[in-house]
């Protein structure tokens, strides 16, 4: 079934910086740390499109800096990634580090974002335009503009359209690569959830969350003692400028090999069951504020720093609603208005006897439910994508909606019934399931990701960032 269930957090407006998250299309049990890419990935840490330095030293901005495999990266991307990132920075309020430490980390994270889309063309992955155009429109959403006021707030931004279209392509080709290769191939079991909830300590802890900033000194798969100990030696010598009260997310930008190092390590939210055994030994015994030793991890090194923890309090009964929808995707040969039109006629049908369940399967675009009349269940507060929710709840049963817009196209929605669910046992099994994804997920991440890098080709043309 097309999932119109949310991950993750929305990501809020913020003035003067462009929202660019694309709402994830897969999202059950997805790892927060890729369900929102920009973001919506770690690994594309841009808030906006770059726009070009000046050309005046052209032979030296054009000069190659890093070969990676039969691609490269030139000295006019990693400036515009440089001074961008220095925004996003500063909007943090994350002390910038010098210049060659930041080219050196930027560099790093390009190399593994071109890999990615590297490997996205080899196993067939396209998006097209109309993606494109889908993902513009809601990111324009969620910075409360037009997509009219949108291109010119990047106009007068100084950012370039072009660019930035081709970054929203680059983001959800990620992201689809993303799904294929890490989500979608993470399994749970029953007995994996089983093991899990007969264990008292993980049920005890479910409801708690932490937000941890991380650091990670990365070993290669086969790395040697000599190069484990220096790794060792370099986390060592990190934890006591720590401990000395240098910032930690200063360092985490400049040092960290983690995904998350331009956030200045910034891990967000993370239930307990999400974490590895490692973490949460750590966390236990650690007040917020608190920075964690040294630990040995199977990817390297790690030191983590608890910001914050909470213990969420969850109702037993919630109430439920029975909910059915037509969906009409907006395409090269479909726009938005034409959908919109059809699904206008689809209503008045609907209100003039026609059965809504046989105009689903007829009509709408989402295939999973449609066999089934449109119809998505009985679902829980939340679980919906938001425009998708509001309209949902501002309806009463066997009240048709206007067509409503969500980053999954156009939707035309009846409720069914309304009911008060005691979902205790089933909140516990699907937190359990979706905690326990998202840990493997993340681990499959690092895997990959490491194993995506060490078999590469890449070769550094600048001596800064040896």
């Amino acid at each position: 079934m097309l999932s119109l269930r949310r991950s993750g957090a929305t990501p809020e407006r913020v003035p003067l910086r462009i929202v660019s998250e694309t709402m994830p299309l897969f999202t059950q049990s997805t790892s927060p740390r890729y369900a929102l890419l920009g973001f919506i990935l770690a690994l594309l840490p841009m808030t906006a499109a770059t726009a070009l330095p000046p050309t005046s030293a052209a032979v030296d901005i054009d000069r190659v800096v890093v070969i990676v495999n039969d691609d490269v990266i030139t000295e006019t991307e990693l400036t515009g990634r440089l001074t961008e990132t220095k925004k996003q920075l500063a909007l943090e309020k994350i002390k910038t580090p010098p210049d060659s430490v930041l080219r050196k980390q930027l560099l790093e994270r390009m190399v593994l974002e071109r890999l990615q889309l590297q490997l996205a063309v080899q196993i067939g992955i396209r998006v097209t335009d109309a993606d494109v155009d889908q993902a513009f429109e809601t990111i324009a959403q969620r910075n409360k503009l037009s997509v009219e006021n949108f291109r010119n707030a990047l106009v007068k931004s100084g950012i370039d359209a072009a660019s930035y279209r081709a970054q929203v392509r680059d983001q959800i080709t990620i992201q689809q690569l993303l799904e294929r290769e890490i989500n979608n191939r993470v399994t749970v079991t029953e007995n994996e959830v089983g093991n899990f909830l007969d264990n008292p300590q993980n049920r005890a802890d479910m409801s708690v969350t932490y937000q941890l900033s991380h650091i990670l000194i990365g070993i290669p798969e086969s790395a040697s003692p000599e190069a484990i100990q220096a790794a060792k030696k370099r986390a060592e010598d990190i934890h006591r400028q720590l401990q000395q009260g240098t910032d930690f997310e200063q360092i985490a930008v400049s040092f960290s090999q983690g995904a998350d190092a331009l956030k200045g390590g910034s891990l967000g939210w993370k239930k307990a069951g999400e974490l590895p055994e490692l973490f949460l030994g750590a966390l236990k015994n650690m007040a917020p504020g608190g920075v964690s030793e040294v630990l040995r991890g199977p990817n390297g090194f790690h030191i983590l720093k608890l910001n914050n923890k909470r213990g969420d309090t969850q109702a037993e009964a919630v109430t439920q609603t029975h909910v059915r929808h037509i969906l009409l995707r907006p395409s090269e040969i479909q726009s938005p208005e034409d959908a919109r039109h059809k699904l206008l006629t689809l209503r008045e049908r609907i209100e003039n006897g026609v059965d809504f369940a046989a105009l689903a399967r007829a009509n709408s675009d989402d295939t999973a439910s449609a066999v089934s009349g449109g119809d998505l269940g009985w679902v829980n507060p939340g679980q919906m994508v938001p425009e998708f929710e509001k309209a949902m709840n501002a309806l009463k049963p066997n009240q048709l909606s206007p067509p409503v817009r969500t980053s999954f196209g156009l939707h035309l929605i009846q409720v069914l019934g309304r009911r008060s669910h005691d979902i205790t046992q089933e909140r516990l099994i699907a937190a359990a399931r979706q905690q326990i994804h998202a840990r493997k997920a993340d681990e499959r991440f690092e895997q990959w990701a490491r194993q995506l890098r060490d078999e590469a080709f890449v070769e550094y043309l600048v001596d800064e960032t040896n």
